[in-house]
């Protein structure tokens, strides 16, 4: 069994003793009641917060080294004016998981308004609403 999973378990047996929700009662209705995303989309969250703020602040140089903008070929063309990342190539299956491979294809995927926000806080809002709305519980 793998470690999200298990904090899975955590997690869900966390708002059944909060709530007092039966042990057999589908958990997703209560977590969307607390506002709790689930781990494999709060680890989605955390790896692009970290992104928003080596982009738009000041972060440690190790993290921000390894983000890179695509640079268009071409000016005046729509794709230039969006703020799109280079997703590294990678020869092994966990290549894909790494910070600098996972963070520009989940950077690539947000919408233009979630990557224009001016704040930590308006940013953090935004994304924690598009996350719940797109992927959590569709």
């Amino acid at each position: 069994m793998s470690q999200v999973m298990r904090l899975q378990l955590v997690q869900n047996a966390a708002p059944r003793l909060v709530t007092y929700t039966r042990k057999f009662a589908h958990i997703t209705p209560v977590l969307k009641s607390l506002h709790w995303l689930p781990v494999e989309h709060r680890l989605t969250y955390k790896i692009l917060l970290i992104t928003y703020r080596a982009l738009k602040f000041s972060s440690p140089q190790y993290i921000s080294s390894l983000l890179n903008f695509r640079k268009p070929g071409r000016f005046g063309l729509r794709s230039a004016n969006t703020s799109t990342l280079i997703i590294p190539k990678t020869r092994r299956s966990w290549g894909d998981r790494v910070f600098a491979s996972a963070a520009p294809r989940l950077w690539n995927s947000l919408p233009n308004t979630l990557k224009d926000c001016k704040s930590v806080d308006s940013f953090k809002a935004s994304l924690k609403t598009y996350l719940m709305a797109n992927f959590v519980f569709n």
